[in-house]
């Protein structure tokens, strides 16, 4: 039913009485009269959006299609034509030179990031977008390429300047020749809008995914948690789990709200296995999984004989936090033997006999870490005999809620196509087939990547998609029914390498996917979903429609995997990239995940610096044993929640058509907002990037210096949420810097604040409007919050004026600070005076305690 006062549209086929702004003629592409594109060939078409009829059954609210109707003259469609029909066809849209742009591209199959550059040469293949700066008219323009019928498409460069467009299906069955809307473009004078405007017509025109604030959240969005990944990798096991989760509780106090148990609990095996229904035994680093496949949905052996009760008493069994750095160094090294073997047998050394035994050694040593896994667990599962409701996954779920009372949520981490390797045909009920792996063209422009060369050397195992729905039924009711309330979704992307036979990427997209919304929706609540490795378009637009979270950077690596001279420290900016950059296109339509980090990392407070300002929950993959507590508190209150900025952070104008990698003087600077105040966090990602030359991202160390940079109020965008916009007219602000911590104060006219960051350093700059006490102009007062949270201005939780002073709400314990023209009176804590500072400099400090009855909240009431 449509709100009050708000029409409900039937149809989209309204003509507007704004003229539409771009225009084709002459092999010119312009907007408002200028040329944005020159030579744009004969066979490319446009339509206004305004002109194209739109289906009547668009499931929209109504707001969001007024919105689209109000800015339907903004944009239009691209086309083209071509004599011969195929399944990946290649199109100029024309050229353009010396235009600032910012574009976002796969640098893996799974990963996208962003690139900056001013003509269509520039681009990098497989892009998503492309912003163009059009300062002549004050603007910016946005060229989205998008799905039509069952193809995909991409931007890639070309030639002389020219920007490609590249439609593909999937299938050498699948083919065409024309286009009519295989790429959408829109203007505005505001990026951020631009963006919203541009995937809402989208969202309307495809009418096959939602935007982000038409779904409901997870409920893990404002909370803390753990993820068992970077902490075990496959050789993750329930005792080690509960240990980890023990030690958060009682040595540092804060509890995980959710964990997430990453790879590793599944029931894999390989192809060449003895016994088709045992799993594949010591199993430890990321890549000995991926020609592996699902023989059975449930629970892997190690969880499956995990008996109830086990870790509830006073004698639960010890774990040696050790063990899983000693596995993990000896799978480093018994994967470094097994390449050595390989070399050997194909230059036949004579040195083979001695690497086999070297092997045998280091497989025994293993499995002497893992403590003869094997007949343990045989024998628990023995003694669980047909007591179902006693052992398994189903009773270490309720024994881990059982011992830590606030864990909310149980993700567990599987592969789009079950495994890695899929789904072993003849292992379950469902039709399953090995497909050979297939890249497309477009991915050659991609970095080189383990998972692809695992994926094409195995093959998937593929559930036929007239399954699917049965398909993720299968798995995630038992998993619901074992007391698992989401799942973490990886290798989404697989699909486009075996679509060929199932009608294209398209198509066995579409089947998959919805078969996975209506799981979602029986199984986990419709929202119990992260999304992971899916960073192209095709998934956006179609996996989207109940959905609403996903990974927006790729992978947080605790060391160098590429043996780069620069070691762990240059991938740690590169992350915050991708994450900032993505989120101004996938934040309209999922909630932005920027990924789990570790806490005794070298980089961890550069990290936990962006995940403070992220908007999302915050979650690390610390191993057992190994944390740093006083970083995670300056992150989460000790109930294990956040405190949650209100919108997702991007990129500061000023940094849109920059490169905050290896420019030598850019800093990184993201915006986001509170409920009481502004935020920009500054942070030095120098000494990193893509080389488009050897297509892939490596360290660039004479950048990893310090850089100057500045801030200022207005870079703060107050209009992009209803609920701050008042905030971007005070006439002065209270700013504080959080790592510095200093506090002065700012007007719109004042100069930037200028400052200087050392790599792989940041600060954290709060602005909060300055408010003159009504019937006291000469008192001014702004709340600042406590500033022992990384997001000090997200602790206020209200906030109201009365004539003789401020009431505040403040959730934390710690040092409360505002800033005060004058010392108040008194100073009431829950309504009892206490002591309080006030310093000239206008500091007004109290210290908060943490009181658990009242959800660690504090009234307080400053009188003047």
């Amino acid at each position: 039913m449509a709100p009050p006062n708000e029409p409900v549209i039937t149809s989209l086929t309204k003509p507007t009485s704004l003229e539409n702004v771009f225009h084709l003629s002459d092999s010119k592409l312009s907007v408002k009269g200028v040329p944005l594109l020159s030579q744009v060939p004969h066979n490319v078409s446009f339509t206004p959006f305004s002109s194209k009829p739109h289906s009547s059954d668009v499931d929209a609210p109504p707001s969001l299609l007024n919105r689209v109707l109000a800015a339907s003259h903004k944009g239009g469609f691209l086309g083209f034509s071509q004599s011969e029909p195929s399944d990946r066809l290649m199109n100029s849209l024309g050229s353009f030179t010396d235009r600032n742009f910012l574009s976002i591209f796969r640098f893996k199959t799974w990963w996208s990031t962003q690139w900056v550059g001013t003509s269509g040469s520039d681009l990098q293949m497989e892009t998503q977008w492309v912003l163009l700066h059009v300062p002549e008219l004050n603007s910016y323009v946005i060229i989205i390429p998008i799905i039509e019928g069952s193809f995909r498409s991409a931007l890639h460069p070309g030639s002389d300047s020219h920007i490609m467009i590249c439609a593909e299906s999937g299938s050498t069955q699948v083919k065409a020749s024309s286009f009519n809307s295989i790429a959408y473009v829109h203007l505005s004078e505001n990026p951020y809008n631009l963006f919203r405007e541009a995937y809402s017509a989208l969202r309307v025109h495809l009418n096959t995914f939602k935007l982000l604030e038409e779904k409901n959240l997870p409920s893990i969005v404002d909370k803390f948690g753990w993820c068992t990944w970077d902490a075990f990798y496959l050789s993750v096991e329930p005792v080690g789990v509960f240990h980890g989760l023990k030690d958060f509780a009682e040595i540092g106090g804060v509890s995980p709200r959710f964990v997430i148990i990453d790879d590793g609990w599944q029931s894999i095996n390989y192809d060449d296995a003895d016994d088709p229904y045992e799993d594949a035994k010591n199993l430890i680093l990321g890549g000995q999984q991926m020609t592996a496949r699902l023989h059975r949905f449930e629970e892997c052996d190690k969880f499956k004989s995990y008996k109830r009760g086990l870790i509830l008493g006073p004698n639960a069994p010890p774990f040696d936090p050790n063990k899983p750095k000693a596995l993990i160094s000896k799978g480093i090294e018994l994967e470094r033997l097994v390449k050595n073997r390989d070399k050997a047998v194909k230059s036949g050394s004579s040195d083979l006999a001695e690497i086999e035994a070297r092997i045998k050694l280091v497989e025994k040593e293993i499995d002497d870490l893992l403590g003869g896994g094997d007949q343990n667990m045989k024998k628990n599962k023995s003694e669980c005999g047909e007591k179902a409701e006693e052992c398994g996954l189903k009773a270490f779920t309720r024994d881990l809620r059982t011992k830590f009372k606030g864990l909310d949520d149980i993700y567990v981490w599987h592969a789009l196509c079950g495994a890695w390797g899929g789904v072993r045909p003849g292992a379950t009920h469902l039709k399953s087939k090995i497909i050979h792996c297939k890249l497309s063209p477009g991915l050659d422009g991609t970095m080189p990547d383990l998972a692809v060369v695992k994926l094409v050397e195995g093959s998937i195992g593929l559930v036929h998609p007239d399954q699917a729905n049965d398909f993720y039924e299968s798995m995630h009711s038992y998993l619901a029914k074992s007391g698992v309330t989401g799942v973490k979704i990886d290798v989404i992307h697989c699909l486009e390498y075996v679509s060929d036979e199932y009608g294209g990427r398209v198509e066995l997209a579409k089947a998959y996917y919805d078969g996975l919304t209506n799981s979602i929706v029986k199984n986990f609540n419709g929202s119990g979903i992260i999304a992971s490795m899916q960073q192209c378009n095709d998934f956006f637009f179609l996996g989207t429609k109940q959905l609403s979270m996903a990974r927006v950077g790729d992978d947080f690596w605790f060391q160098d995997p590429y043996g780069d001279p620069m070691g762990v420290f240059w991938l740690q900016g590169v992350h915050m990239i991708h994450c900032s950059y993505n989120s101004l296109w996938m934040g309209q339509i999922i909630q932005p995940d920027w990924d789990m980090f570790q806490s005794d990392h070298v980089c961890a407070k550069f990290h936990a610096g962006s995940r403070a300002i992220c908007g999302s929950q915050v979650y690390v993959s610390d191993s057992v044993g190994f944390h740093d507590f006083d970083l995670i508190k300056s992150l989460v209150f000790p109930d294990g929640t956040v405190p949650r900025c209100i919108h997702f952070p991007l990129p500061t104008r000023d940094c849109l058509f920059k490169n905050p990698l290896f420019d030598h003087k850019t800093l990184l600077k993201i915006w986001n907002l509170n409920k009481f105040g502004g935020v920009i966090g500054a942070f030095n990602c120098q000494g990193a990037g893509w080389d488009p030359k050897e297509h892939t991202f490596r360290g660039f160390p004479e950048c990893y210096k310090a850089v100057e940079g500045s801030v200022h109020v207005s870079e703060v965008e107050w209009d992009q949420k209803d609920e701050t916009v008042h905030m971007g007219n005070a006439e002065e602000y209270a700013v504080y810097h959080n790592q510095a911590k200093k506090l002065h104060l700012m007007t719109p006219k004042s100069e930037p604040i200028r400052f200087t960051l050392q790599p792989s350093t940041f600060e954290l700059f709060s602005f909060v409007a300055v408010t003159k006490l009504s019937g006291r102009n000469n008192i001014k007062f702004a709340p600042i919050g406590i500033t022992n949270m990384f997001n000090n201005v997200g602790t206020i939780q209200e906030l109201e004026y009365v004539e003789i002073g401020a009431k505040v709400k403040v959730k934390g314990g710690g040092n409360f600070l505002a800033y005060s023209n004058e010392s108040p009176k008194k100073f009431q804590l829950n309504g009892v005076d206490v002591p309080f500072e006030w310093l000239p400099d206008g500091k007004l400090t109290v210290n908060l305690p943490w009181i658990q009855e009242d959800g660690g909240v504090s009234d307080l009431a400053i009188i003047f």
